[in-house]
């Protein structure tokens, strides 16, 4: 395998995203009013919680909605090159088609982490600066998140025949994954759920790599005895990478063997 062709993929999947970029910016300063609007909101509605700082919590689940929706916006463009038959133009490329596949799943991961930046920085100037290491291993970790994430979409995006069935089922992996987390709030009251038998989604939440992702940069940047960095948390998301980059290159290959 050529790294110089995996690397023209990515320079080509970049070179789209940044033909969005106000549109990008415009999704930025909608995740920033987020915090600053609804965070400082909720704040109000649960001051009366001991030691519980809505804003605080919030921003950290932030960079990782940040990260997911922009990782996952790879999906949507391998759907609409599947459907037009644009793909035709990357395999006249001189690259194999694992070339191509592993090219696409890191650039949808790497534009993810490329979006994610400006909210991970918000971060550390409202909370505080993890050390080196700290900052290290969240990098590391989101990542191995975004490129999981991207390995998810274009999945998707290769086995669905419509934009419209892309669409719906994007729907059922966001509100899956952002509901059944502890992005919006903590997973203590989704562990209220296993006394009403639901057991499953308790567990669910627990491996949600988006919770892994959010309660890792909160263990480092909160100074609170609920999150403790646990090396499970890098585990968890790593072999949710690993299974859906690998799951997003096998049937990405599979669909340009059709062609």
């Amino acid at each position: 395998m050529k790294v110089k062709a995996v690397l023209h993929v990515i320079e080509y999947d970049f070179k789209n995203f940044f033909r969005y970029r106000w549109f990008v910016v415009g999704l930025i300063a909608m995740n920033l009013a987020d915090l600053f609007i609804s965070a400082i909101v909720f704040t109000q509605m649960t001051k009366d919680i001991p030691g519980f700082d809505y804003f605080q919590f919030f921003a950290p689940g932030l960079a990782v909605v940040g990260l997911f929706a922009s990782a996952f916006m790879i999906g949507r463009e391998i759907n609409m090159e599947v459907r037009r038959e644009i793909h035709h133009y990357l395999l006249s490329l001189p690259m194999t088609r694992i070339e191509l596949a592993i090219g696409r799943v890191l650039a949808g991961g790497l534009r993810g982490m490329l979006y994610m930046t400006p909210l991970l920085i918000t971060n550390f100037i409202l909370l505080r600066f993890p050390t080196l290491p700290q900052l290290l291993l969240i990098l590391l970790t989101l990542l191995l998140l975004a490129i999981g994430i991207s390995g998810v979409s274009i999945s998707i995006a290769v086995s669905t025949t419509s934009f419209e069935k892309f669409v719906t089922a994007r729907g059922v992996v966001y509100y899956l994954l952002f509901f059944c987390s502890s992005v919006f709030y903590p997973l203590s009251v989704i562990q209220v759920l296993a006394t009403k038998g639901l057991d499953v989604l308790v567990t669910f939440a627990q491996v949600n790599p988006l919770t892994n992702g959010a309660d890792m940069i909160r263990s480092f940047l909160l100074n609170s005895p609920e999150y403790v960095f646990s090396p499970l948390m890098l585990f968890n998301v790593a072999i949710f990478s690993l299974m859906f980059a690998s799951l997003a290159i096998f049937a990405y290959m599979k669909i340009l063997q059709r062609h």
